[in-house]
């Protein structure tokens, strides 16, 4: 057989391949290509318990649900996680949900927090002693928490030593008999998880930096001006300008939701006072989400050198004083 014809049939079988996978792939994955089966809803069951386990992926939850009857099928379950980008918020440990329910409404009891048992809720740009708090409030010793927190270590790759900012925000739920050493591990896990496929990488800043100002988009927007409040920093760090950013501040004195500070306030002399002290504090201010470092990472374009928020979901910016 000459070198063509076996070249032209090996062709011939890489896109039947590729076509047998693609085709596969779109009754997998894509909506109403071939309905998954599941439950309409109308003749729902009892409650159970179900506990997933640290790192499951989502068609592992799916077929543990199947399992329990929660859903018909764990692909129908697959398919609702996928259609819901919150769902990668869900929280390991235990959960209170129906059984026989359509596997959307599964998911959205998933992430329900009444619904979780011993909930602990890291919040958005959570402080770590802010954590330690809800920890304690969950039945966590005081003393135990800090020995677990001071023994953690942070990514290698961001070379720190706190755990500051490495606790990622989400619902989190823990059996009585968890240690602390193991709920501070989860959390650690659960930001290595939701942050794989992040390059720490732009212009020359390290990985720490750029999770430091993560932590300040965070700390000062909100999801739909993450990208402009990144290039602000960028803008401002670039013409050597001090960030004077009141979330550092109030990093500082551990207060939340002062609209101003007072002159005395903001001449605290500490390096998180991006007051006083030119370029970034010295480490993170809390827990980034994963859009906050996505913003940081891609910031939007723009010449803006400050910004004001006049109402609530209304922040102006400009480059002009």
């Amino acid at each position: 057989m000459s070198n063509q014809r076996v070249q032209a049939l090996r062709n011939l079988a890489g896109a039947g391949v590729f076509i047998l996978l693609f085709t596969f792939g779109l009754r997998a994955i894509a909506p109403g290509v071939k309905p998954a089966p599941d439950f309409d809803g109308n003749n729902r069951g009892a409650e159970v318990i179900i506990h997933i386990e640290r790192g499951m992926s989502g068609s592992q939850i799916g077929v543990l649900l199947e399992e329990n009857s929660v859903v018909k099928s764990s692909l129908a379950y697959f398919r609702a996680a996928v259609a819901n980008p919150a769902s990668e918020r869900i929280a390991p440990g235990e959960h209170r949900i129906e059984t026989r329910i359509p596997a959307r409404e599964a998911v959205l009891q998933l992430l329900d927090a009444k619904r979780i048992v011993n909930l602990v809720r890291v919040r958005d740009g959570a402080r770590l002693n802010e954590i330690k708090e809800e920890l304690i409030k969950a039945g966590f010793k005081k003393d135990e928490i800090s020995a677990a927190i001071n023994s953690a270590k942070a990514p290698n790759l961001f070379q720190v030593k706190s755990i500051e900012g490495f606790l990622y925000p989400a619902f989190y739920s823990y059996p009585k008999s968890t240690s602390a050493d193991s709920a501070i591990a989860s959390m650690l896990e659960k930001f290595n998880f939701i942050t794989r496929d992040v390059e720490w990488r732009f212009e020359n800043l390290t990985p720490k930096e750029l999770l430091i100002i993560a932590s300040l988009v965070e700390g000062e927007g909100t999801p739909d001006v993450f990208g402009r409040v990144a290039r602000v920093v960028y803008n401002r760090l670039e013409k050597g300008m001090p960030l004077q950013f009141d979330s550092t501040v109030h990093y500082i004195l551990n207060t939340r939701g002062e609209i101003a500070l007072s002159r005395k306030d903001s001449q605290i002399k500490n390096p998180y006072n991006t007051y006083v002290y030119r370029g970034l504090p010295p480490g993170p201010i809390g827990s980034p989400t994963l859009k906050a470092i996505e913003a940081t990472l891609n910031p939007e374009p723009g010449n803006w050198l400050y910004f004001v928020t006049v109402l609530p979901n209304d922040t102006r910016f400009t480059d002009s004083y």
